[in-house]
């Protein structure tokens, strides 16, 4: 007998308890108050046996209406202390007593049984209505068997719950519950072997096909197969609380359609991962076919110059700088390239030194000179403390920003720099004075590949080297945004969380 058994017991024999001191309550007012007639008493005790019956079982019931009756005839019924009876006609008056107690508390307990019934199943349809809620907001498909077990154990108070799914010779278990139970996998087996061979509800009323009980670790742990359709694709292990057979199938019909729409998630993202790689790949191969003919082209035509014998010197120095324009364009384009697939591999990895920022804007600038030559550059260091991150991540995400502002701007602008220390780390703002950033464009600058519209009209470019910064800043736990200034042009603002002292700290710890 389990707990539950025992509490509910425990409870019946309490009201039996109470309905005896009413009947005794009531038996002693024929002393107390001198009440002698048997109608009166008969009432009495017709009440305190339809109050009992309201609250108890059938059984209970019925044995109070006994004990009424007893009590009726040895009490008030001549010749009163004994169990005599002298007058027939209270043979049926008693009878009638006791038949009146039996149907009252038989009809009263059938309602209350049905009501409670009724509770029941509006609570076992409120908890599928709600399991079925957690279902459809479900969207992860790595974990969402994962979820809804844990699910089903919540919504429907289970101790345990499985969620069994076979996997070619064993069984892919997924379990939870406050006392978890190992579960027999030959027994999962049998019944799902049992399932397959049945498609539906037996024919017996009250009974469904495929059901069984198996005990493990001395607890009943009922196992319901998992259909979808006519096929059993699983099966559903519960322990704990009562729940009717039919609840039970209702459940395993959701695990079923909840277990189909996890693999139709999984199944979706894989072929919506396949459509990005493939649009990754068309993507780059057309961004590395234009932005590796245009320089390979200006090369072959600046050196088949270099050839001319009518070329002057300043020509020759002319187009000399060409091809060291196009090379070092070409040198950045394969470093993107490595940059990309570093960070795709997870292969970045933060290396923290004491650093001044004036130093990362100088190493960011050399990185890109070419692309600067003709810019004019504003540099503004609003700290004299030094930075404890990795300089050369940091330089290099840096110097793609400041590629993207000269690419997109006029070249008689000017991109100014602010760099700034405080509790947060290093600050880092990029302005420039360009057209600004289209508002349709502006969520999906730091896409990968991603060029606007009038970008891609107006000058060339793959669209990696915003993505490479986000990536690189994320390596050192740091952030980019953009937005759009209201004086016009762009602005960058990249937070990179890091230690800062003076720079005389940091010599004398050196």
């Amino acid at each position: 007998m389990d707990r539950s058994t025992r509490t509910f017991w425990r409870s019946e024999a309490l009201r039996f308890v109470a309905a005896g001191l009413a009947i005794a309550g009531l038996t002693s007012c024929r002393s107390w108050f001198g009440l002698t007639n048997p109608t009166i008493a008969a009432l009495g005790y017709l009440t305190i046996v339809l109050f009992t019956a309201t609250a108890s079982t059938l059984a209970i019931a019925v044995a109070t209406s006994v004990l009424a009756d007893l009590s009726l005839n040895y009490f008030f019924m001549p010749p009163v202390g004994t169990f005599t009876i002298a007058d027939p006609q209270n043979w049926v008056a008693l009878l009638t007593f006791l038949a009146v107690s039996v149907v009252a508390s038989n009809l009263s307990t059938a309602v209350r049984d049905r009501a409670s019934e009724a509770i029941a199943r509006r609570d076992e349809l409120a908890r599928l209505f709600e399991l079925s809620r957690d279902v459809l907001l479900t969207t992860d498909s790595t974990e969402a068997i994962s979820q809804l077990v844990r699910f089903v154990a919540r919504r429907f108070d289970l101790d345990f719950v499985a969620i069994c799914l076979p996997r070619s010779a064993d069984w892919e278990i997924h379990e939870a519950g406050t006392a978890p139970v190992a579960l027999d996998r030959h027994e999962l087996s049998l019944a799902f072997a049992a399932a397959e061979t049945i498609s539906g509800s037996d024919s017996a009323p009250g009974t469904y096909a495929g059901h069984r009980a198996m005990t493990t670790e001395g607890r009943r742990v009922r196992l319901v197969p998992v259909r979808f359709g006519t096929r059993a694709i699983g099966l559903l292990a519960a322990a704990g609380r009562p729940v009717e057979p039919g609840s039970l199938d209702t459940l395993a019909g959701v695990v079923a359609i909840a277990v189909e729409r996890a693999q139709f998630l999984e199944e979706r993202k894989s072929a919506e991962l396949a459509r990005q790689r493939e649009e990754l790949k068309s993507t780059l191969l057309a961004s590395l076919g234009h932005d590796l003919k245009t320089p390979l082209t200006a090369i072959r035509v600046a050196a088949t110059n270099l050839k001319a014998p009518w070329l002057g010197e300043m020509e020759r120095d002319n187009q000399s700088d060409v091809i060291l324009a196009e090379v070092e364009r070409l040198s950045r384009l394969f470093q993107n390239i490595l940059e990309m697939a570093r960070i795709d591999a997870g292969g970045l990895a933060a290396d923290a030194r004491w650093v001044h920022p004036a130093e990362i804007f100088e190493a960011a600038r050399g990185q890109v000179e070419h692309t600067l030559k003709l810019r004019r550059v504003e540099f503004e260091c609003r700290s004299d403390q030094v930075v404890r991150l990795d300089p050369r991540l940091t330089a290099s995400a840096l110097a793609h920003v400041l590629e993207n502002a000269a690419q997109y701007t006029p070249a008689s602008s000017a991109i100014a720099v602010q760099m700034a220390v405080d509790s947060e780390g290093l600050t880092v703002r990029v302005r420039d004075h360009g057209p600004g950033i289209s508002p349709t464009d502006l969520p999906h600058v730091f896409e990968r590949f991603y060029r606007g519209a009038a970008a891609r009209h107006r000058t060339s470019g793959t669209g990696m080297g915003l993505s490479i910064t986000r990536g690189m800043l994320a390596a050192e736990r740091g952030r980019i945004r953009a937005e759009n200034c209201a004086g016009g042009g762009a602005q960058f603002t990249m937070q990179i969380p890091a230690e800062h002292k003076a720079v005389a700290a940091v010599d004398h710890v050196s």
